[in-house]
């Protein structure tokens, strides 16, 4: 691979034209497939056969129109006083304009509801006053009758007046069953008034309404136009005297690819670049090949949108890591070529040797990302894998253009790419000298025993501590009130909460199998009886706030309700709610229950990819231990790489519970409410955080192999490694810190904690655990880190990722005798024996 890479480098740079060429036409063919095949994005989540979409598959199946997605309009006075006839009149008509656009089943009339609830309470009430206007008659009647049968029986009439006061007597007994039922009826009439008192649309002072919309599509496969469409009808033509909002189904924002924050991010970065290397064009070749790579990239799978169901975040995220990487792996080969070139190697030399032995290092970095990635699909979840697959686009044309389109930049920028005062060095015949750092390779002090026990116990106990705040981790989805203070779904969620209580705003559809009957008589009689006794064991759970029945099938066989929870639909009192009505048989015969809704339908993602999990991290961290095991031709050191990814991992964790779920920042980031942590990220951060603490891995751990097989003792290569690559990682760290960081602003709260995530692990990973840890359990471990089965060792192919081999043919002749780089000593002889312990 090293040979192979320092021919395309070599190549690259003596077709530096043509190789940039082609890379700017594959960015105009991107961007030109992307305006004519790109579709709309999608805003939310969904994972086939979960238990909330099968009630919505049979709610479909059983009641057409129904299964459909939902959106809220909220509407208020400004000065809080009650509608007027005049804005009910316009509400309406713009109800009335919504149910007639496209992809909408009905948009409800919220004042007609309430007319139609006042109409219902006073039919009971009329209904109650004349069952008791019904009692007195018919106790006037017993009174009559038993008098008539007083006087018969007084007058010795009564055999043969009996037989007519029995059937009067019947007349009444009847009548009173008769009353006797419509009591009932009318009690249960006002039980369930009472129970569906909660899913009001008009506030009890008449200064809020909420106009609810139905569309027929389901929630994840509504279209923005459609979405767009109804908040036009709302909101362009605003009702005088009114202020409307738009809830978060139907109006939750599309996050913008770029913004501020992600500028301030690259600014960062440049200033990093510019501090490492010196020069500004060596800053910006860097900067400008990740640009190009992640714009063809993300239009590249955009492009790809109006065929495949892509969230909003999914280009986004393949924006991150094509910046933050691409700026890395082609920093890694620039600061190999400058290095070289202050060594006295020729240029185009130079460039090749960079490419095989850095460009070799960034495609074996890339391959443990891209294998953390593309498992993703191992989940089964959709939305997820596709997330990786266009993270691992991305990287893969960061590597591309890492070994093809930098080398070509190279050759072009020459000698510019080192700074003015190196430059003048060179032009004097003089060779950097590194003589007192090549020469202090021996006698570097290596850590003690007690330093490297110091800092391993300080490394895993900060991490622990940090990593505390994990063990409350509460998975969900962002919801309204997670949303800027300033936007309208916020607000459209707040004025629910306030005046129709926080359950409103998730509200749960239960469904209910009924038994039936023999006959259709039979059956529906039996449904109108286990309606009310399943809407009467509803509401009588604690975290219940209303029950309303909504239908009946056909058949009489299914029920659904419509169940509003105590609190919100991110509470964990109402995931707690969801599993306690999927187990509760509410009627002897009647269960279990079907619940479905956004928040049921957030809460079955939530565990599904929770459950996903360990299986993926199993196959993932299993195949990129094979990686590792191939590089450093160790046991011991694939399984510490490991062992610190877990740290630094559940460390991330930690943080992102600490801000997101429990506020700690002080609304300096995060949303201004705190909630549970987006449910995919824990799954989304495991495989892009292991591929990225791999990256650092083989930057870090190549260097004290390469000292090692040389010939360094294992505790001076453990810190001649650390010493050659600590510079290079620092910088490629605070880099990809930056560039995650820049989202870290993002007024979207799925985008914002995905950036402070991998920012925040990557920090912990970087500094903590490949730089403060890693060489601590080296130095203990000694030459056991290098142990290697000797059979094992027989069957391994040998990757040289450092590209030992290929420095030593390539600078075989006076390029080899050139002073080396601080803690790298210089190769040895091929023809060199090694010892016992395989070094050379």
């Amino acid at each position: 691979m090293a040979e192979l890479l320092y021919r395309l480098g070599r190549a690259s740079a003596r077709r530096a034209k043509t190789v940039i060429a082609v890379w700017l036409a594959l960015l105009v063919a991107a961007g030109t497939v992307f305006l004519l095949f790109s579709g709309d994005l999608e805003d939310s989540f969904s994972i086939p056969g979960t238990p909330t979409d099968q009630v919505n598959q049979t709610l479909k199946r059983e009641f057409p129109g129904m299964g459909g997605g939902a959106g809220t309009i909220v509407y208020r006075t400004e000065d809080g006083s009650a509608f007027t006839e005049e804005q009910r009149e316009a509400i309406a008509d713009r109800a009335e304009q919504a149910s007639r656009l496209d992809g909408v089943e009905a948009a409800v009339d919220p004042f007609a509801t309430e007319q139609e609830r006042s109409d219902q309470l006073e039919a009971l009430e009329d209904g109650r006053e004349e069952i008791e206007d019904g009692r007195a008659e018919l106790e006037s009647g017993q009174e009559q009758l038993d008098a008539g049968r007083e006087q018969a029986e007084a007058a010795g009439l009564l055999d043969r007046l009996e037989e007519g006061l029995d059937a009067q007597q019947a007349e009444i007994d009847a009548g009173e069953e008769e009353l006797d039922e419509g009591a009932r009826e009318i009690e249960q009439g006002e039980a369930l008034m009472e129970m569906s008192d909660g899913v009001r649309q008009v506030s009890e002072d008449g200064a809020t309404a909420l106009v609810s919309v139905a569309f027929t599509e389901s929630q994840e496969e509504v279209s923005q136009e459609t979405r767009d469409a109804v908040m036009a009808v709302f909101g362009d033509d605003p009702v005088p005297g009114t202020a409307v909002d738009f809830a978060n189904d139907i109006a939750m924002g599309m996050p913008t690819l770029v913004s501020a924050a992600e500028v301030i991010g690259l600014i960062v970065a440049g200033v990093v670049l510019v501090v490492m290397l010196g020069t500004l064009v060596g800053a910006g070749l860097p900067i400008l090949t990740a640009l190009l790579g992640v714009g063809i990239a993300v239009l590249t799978a955009m492009s790809l949108s109006d065929v495949l169901a892509m969230a909003s975040v999914t280009p986004i995220l393949g924006l991150m890591l094509g910046l933050a990487v691409g700026i890395d792996y082609a920093l890694f080969i620039v600061n190999r070529h400058r290095r070289q070139l202050k060594e006295g190697v020729e240029a185009a030399e130079s460039i090749g040797l960079a490419n095989g032995t850095a460009g070799n290092a960034v495609v074996f970095a890339g391959l443990t990302v891209l294998i953390a990635l593309l498992g993703l699909n191992l989940t089964g979840i959709g939305f997820l894998g596709l997330m990786g697959t266009v993270g691992a686009l991305a990287i893969t044309i960061a590597v591309l253009v890492a070994v093809t389109l930098v080398p070509a930049l190279l050759a072009l920028v020459g000698p510019r790419i080192l700074s003015r005062r190196e430059r003048d060095r060179l032009r004097r015949g003089a060779r950097e000298e590194n003589g007192p750092d090549r020469a202090a390779g021996p006698r570097i002090r290596p850590m003690s025993v007690g330093s490297a026990l110091g800092r391993a116990a300080a490394a895993v106990l900060a991490l622990g501590i940090i990593a505390l705040p994990a063990l409350e981790l509460r998975l969900g989805m962002p919801d309204g009130s997670s949303e800027p203070a300033e936007s309208t779904q916020h607000r459209a969620y707040t004025a629910v909460a306030e005046e129709f209580g926080e359950g409103r705003n998730g509200p749960l559809l239960v469904a209910a199998e009924l038994p039936g009957g023999p006959t259709e008589e039979t059956a529906e009689a039996n449904a109108e009886k286990h309606r009310f006794e399943v809407a009467e064991k509803l509401y009588a759970h604690e975290d219940v706030a209303a029950v309303a029945p909504i239908d009946v099938s056909d058949d009489h066989t299914l029920a659904i309700f419509q169940v509003i929870p105590e609190e919100g639909p991110s509470s964990a009192s109402t995931e707690e709610l969801v599993h306690t009505l999927r187990d509760l048989e509410p009627v002897y015969g009647i269960g279990p229950l079907g619940v479905a809704g956004m928040a049921s339908g957030n809460i079955d993602i939530s565990e599904t990819l929770s459950a996903a999990l360990p299986v993926y991290l199993t196959v993932v961290v299993g195949l990129s231990l094979v990686i590792l095991l191939l590089v450093f031709r160790s046991v011991y050191v694939p399984v510490i790489a490991t062992l610190g990814f877990i740290l630094s991992y559940f460390g991330a964790l930690g943080g992102v519970v600490a801000v997101y779920q429990w506020g700690w920042s002080g609304g300096l980031i995060g949303p201004d409410n705190p909630g549970p942590v987006l449910n995919f990220l824990p799954t989304l951060l495991a495989g892009i955080l292991f591929g990225l603490a791999m990256d650092y891995m083989l930057f870090i751990g190549t260097g004290m192999r390469e000292a090692y097989v040389h010939g360094a003792p294992a505790r001076f290569a453990v810190a001649q490694g650390f010493r050659a690559g600590r510079a290079v990682v620092t910088a490629a760290a605070i880099i990809m810190i930056s560039v995650f960081g820049g989202f870290v602003f993002s007024e979207t709260a799925m985008i914002s904690s995905m950036g402070f995530a991998l920012a925040f692990g990557v920090l912990l990973d970087a500094f903590a655990v490949r730089m403060l840890l890693i060489p601590a359990l080296m130095r203990l471990a000694g030459d056991a880190a290098w142990w290697l089965p000797r059979w094992l060792e027989r069957i391994l192919p040998d990757v040289d990722v450092e590209g030992s081999a290929l420095e030593r043919r390539h600078r075989a002749g006076g390029a080899a005798d050139a002073p080396r780089p601080a803690g790298e000593p210089s190769s040895p002889s091929p023809a060199e024996p090694a010892d016992a312990a395989g070094r050379r």
